[in-house]
């Protein structure tokens, strides 16, 4: 019974023809030659060693494009004794995954064999799609396999995200691209029979323009080679000029030293943490030019606000999140103006960490201390019972006091006189500061 063509078990992939892309006629066929994810796939490194012992769990691989999600998978699923199927979420739905689970079923109960399905793009399926596969993950029916260039904590519904293990795949770095460039010109049969030489000059642009995936620096190098003039028998010399042809792209003034396409969001928040709003603007740019989901940059300003900004500016978690519904409305790329604007006023805000760090030390007191019952005088009273048993007695309503307080203890007895919010004196905290210090005399900050 074949469901898919992608469905086939334990047979070693064909060679590719000639006329298919580089990228796919290079595509690795075991994981020693895959280029990349050396703290996945490195001897003693957990993928490895999963996969040695045939013991794969269900997996949600996350990364950018070309970075290999899919060539993992496709060699994890042949080099195991599984049957393997795969489906894309952009042109499958639950029909396609009931089958997939009909055929899984009868292979564990009939064949005693284990079934891999494959889901690229696995953000793409939506929530009744995602239900689909949550009993089968969960009972081991099927082995699931999903890969996601979004963070699976927003894209991926919890319940299914809980019975898989995440594994975060890095961009490719310079060093990485650099050897795919030299096995295509070495062992490709297409461009190995041809005299092509590429500069180091050539080659750093070749790698920049590409934004550290794999299928863009193989597909970008076979098209630049394929403008150049016909020489036969000649050596074929690639040039910037082709390459940016081939990009359909300006040139872009490469520092070698710099452009490794590493850690970019973290370059971002920090400067917007550190009040650069010109440094904020310029990775932000980088990001926006290399394809990153606009999405994720406004979360993560969401995020940013509150935690970097906080109190010392509120308005700063009401612009971030009115940054996110903006660019939902307009998309790209009208929505880099909002993303900048908003990137600006974070980075040129006040600064503040007061809040993130009252929760945190909140939580260290939850987690490491007795967690006391709710003082009587603060618990809710519906009954009569428990109006006999003293809750809410000799609670005072804030509201039939001057200045509407009245100070009273809200915490259990042995944190009584706990401090968790520190305000500086830094914008509107300033303000927030003083007022609670002139309101409570006993818990001064």
């Amino acid at each position: 019974m074949e469901l898919f063509p992608e469905g086939r078990a334990n047979q070693k992939a064909p060679r590719h023809r000639s006329d298919a892309p580089l990228a796919e006629r290079m595509r690795p066929q075991t994981l020693d030659d895959v280029v990349g994810q050396q703290h996945l796939l490195a001897a003693g490194k957990p993928l490895r060693i999963l996969m040695e012992r045939d013991a794969l769990p269900s997996i949600i691989f996350w990364g950018p494009p070309g970075c290999g999600k899919t060539t993992l998978a496709r060699i994890l699923a042949e080099q195991s004794q599984a049957e393997f199927f795969q489906l894309n979420a952009v042109s499958s739905g639950v029909q396609e995954v009931r089958k997939v689970i009909e055929r899984a079923t009868l292979n564990r109960t009939k064949l005693q064999k284990r079934t891999i399905l494959f889901i690229d793009e696995i953000h793409r399926f939506n929530k009744a799609q995602q239900d689909a596969l949550l009993h089968s993950v969960e009972d081991g029916i099927i082995t699931l396999i999903g890969a996601t260039t979004e963070n699976p904590s927003f894209e991926v519904i919890s319940p299914l995200l809980s019975r898989c293990l995440v594994y975060i795949l890095e961009p490719l770095g310079a060093k990485d691209l650099n050897l795919l460039i030299d096995r295509a010109l070495t062992q490709d049969d297409v461009l190995k029979t041809q005299k092509i030489r590429l500069g180091q000059k050539e080659r750093d642009l070749l790698i920049m323009l590409s934004g550290g995936d794999a299928r863009i620096v193989l597909n970008g190098l076979e098209t630049a080679i394929r403008l150049l003039p016909s020489s036969p028998g000649g050596t074929k010399t690639l040039t910037g000029e082709a390459i940016e042809e081939a990009f359909q792209r300006r040139h872009i003034k490469y520092d070698k030293g710099g452009e490794e396409h590493y850690n970019i969001i973290s370059a971002f928040i920090k400067s917007v943490r550190g009040s650069d709003p010109d440094a904020a603007v310029y990775w932000l740019a980088r990001m926006l030019e290399g394809g990153e989901d606009p999405k994720f940059i406004a979360r993560r300003m969401i995020v940013l606000a509150s935690e970097d900004v906080g109190n010392a500016d509120p308005y700063a978690l009401t612009l971030a999140t009115s940054c996110f519904t903006a660019i939902d409305y307009i998309g790209m790329p009208e929505a880099r103006l909002v993303l900048s604007q908003t990137a600006i006023y974070l980075a040129s805000a006040l600064k503040s960490n007061a809040s993130y760090l009252a929760i945190d030390e909140a939580l260290q007191d939850v987690q490491k201390t007795v967690n006391e019952g709710v003082p009587l005088h603060l618990r809710n009273a519906p009954t009569a019972f428990m109006k006999e048993l003293n809750y809410g007695k000799e609670y005072r309503y804030s509201h039939d006091f001057d200045s509407h307080f009245v100070e009273q203890q809200y915490l259990p007895d042995s944190l009584r006189d706990k401090i968790y919010y520190r305000p500086t004196d830094i914008g509107q905290e300033k303000s927030i500061h003083e007022r609670l210090n002139k309101l409570w005399k006993r818990k001064q900050r």
